[in-house]
């Protein structure tokens, strides 16, 4: 289930299909409309939407962080490629010059930043190294 693969590039690829394939829909969309116990309606955006399943593929890249493998270096490597061509995407292209899309760079730079951290603090278990005195 858990492969090298980076995973949040679904969501870049979703981004991309959306913009790119059917340009006249707004990220502002409503999809749908709740009504809450308190009788306040919430609107939940297609912006909103995308962001919570960025986050949702998010918390697997950090499941994912937590194994030592010899592909867990590749996968980290694979990241760091996907968020660079992320903020090159960013800084190049007009149609992810918006909000959504730097969000879901802050959710891939959290992920890079996340990913080596917690390899270093489970590597960190398995080998310490006494002080000299």
């Amino acid at each position: 289930m858990l492969t090298p693969v980076p995973l949040l590039i679904v969501p870049l690829a979703i981004y991309n299909i959306i913009t790119f394939l059917m340009p006249g829909i707004a990220w502002s969309t409503v999809l749908t409309t709740i009504s809450m116990l308190s009788g306040a309606e919430w609107a939940i955006s297609m912006a909103e939407a995308f962001i919570a399943l960025s986050l949702f593929f998010l918390f697997f890249e950090i499941l994912k962080a937590t194994r030592i493998t010899h592909r867990s270096i590749i996968d980290h490597m694979l990241s760091m490629l996907v968020f660079v061509i992320a903020i090159t995407e960013f800084l190049l292209v007009r149609q992810a010059g918006n909000s959504v899309f730097a969000i879901l760079l802050c959710i891939m730079l959290l992920d890079v930043i996340a990913g080596f951290s917690v390899s270093v603090r489970v590597a960190q278990r398995d080998f310490s190294v006494e002080p000299r005195e």
